[in-house]
C-alpha cells in the first residue's frame, strides 16, 4: 500500500543467513535473534532493532545512519571496519566483539556496555555516552573530545593517550582509571585533583 511503512518482523529467530551488502533501508525488528547471520558491507537508513539478541556473524563494513539499534545484546559479533553514523544504540549490551577500527559519527549511545573490550584509536568525539559501562576496556589513544560521559563507569579503564578535552565527566570516578598522556581540559583536571584528595582553589 503506498505510503505504508516497513512491515515489523517480530520474535523471528534467523540463522545462518547471508545477507552481504544488501541494502535494508528502514527495516524493523522486534525481539529477534540473529545467529551466525553475515551482514557484511550490509547498509540500513532509519533502521530499528529493539530488543534483538545477535549471536555470532558479521556486521563488517556495514554502514547505519540514522538507525536504532535498542536494548540488543551482541555477542561475539564482528563490527570491523563498520560505520554508525547519527545512530542509536541506547541500552546495547556488547561481549566479546570486535569493534575496532570502528567509524562512529556522533549518536547516542547512552546506557551502553562495552566491558573489557578494545578500543584504541577510536574516535568517538560528540557521542553521548551517558551512563555507559566501559569498565576494564582500553580507549588507548581514543578520541573522546566534547563526548558526554555524565555518570559513566569507568572502573580500571585505560586512557593512556585518550583526548577528554570538553568531554563532560560530572558524575565519573577517575580515581580507578589508568591515564598517562591523557589530555583533559580544566574543568577534568580539576575532577582529577580533586578525587585524587587535592584542595583546588577557585
Amino acid at each position: 500500500m503506498s505510503g505504508a511503512g516497513p512491515a515489523v518482523v517480530e520474535g523471528e529467530h534467523l540463522r545462518d543467513l547471508d545477507l552481504y551488502g544488501e541494502d535494508l533501508g528502514a527495516a524493523r525488528y522486534v525481539g529477534c535473534t540473529f545467529t551466525d547471520v553475515d551482514l557484511s558491507e550490509a547498509r540500513t537508513a532509519g533502521a530499528t532493532f529493539e530488543r534483538c539478541t545477535f549471536h555470532g556473524g558479521r556486521l563488517t563494513s556495514s554502514t547505519h545512519v540514522a538507525s536504532a539499534f535498542v536494548a540488543c545484546d551482541f555477542r561475539r559479533v564482528s563490527f570491523f571496519d563498520a560505520t554508525f553514523d547519527g545512530c542509536k544504540l541506547t541500552g546495547s549490551v556488547f561481549s566479546e566483539c570486535t569493534l575496532r577500527p570502528l567509524r562512529v559519527i556522533g549518536g547516542v549511545w547512552r546506557g551502553v556496555t562495552i566491558r573489557g573490550t578494545r578500543l584504541t584509536g577510536l574516535d568517538l568525539s560528540d557521542l553521548d555516552l551517558r551512563e555507559a559501562d566501559l569498565s576494564l576496556s582500553d580507549l588507548t589513544g581514543a578520541v573522546l573530545r566534547d563526548a558526554r560521559l555524565t555518570d559513566a563507569v569507568l572502573r580500571e579503564t585505560v586512557l593512556d593517550g585518550a583526548d577528554l578535552r570538553g568531554a563532560t565527566l560530572d558524575g565519573v570516578d577517575l580515581t580507578t582509571t589508568r591515564m598517562r598522556r591523557t589530555r583533559l581540559d580544566v574543568a577534568g583536571a580539576v575532577l582529577l585533583a580533586e578525587q585524587h584528595g587535592a584542595l583546588v582553589d577557585g
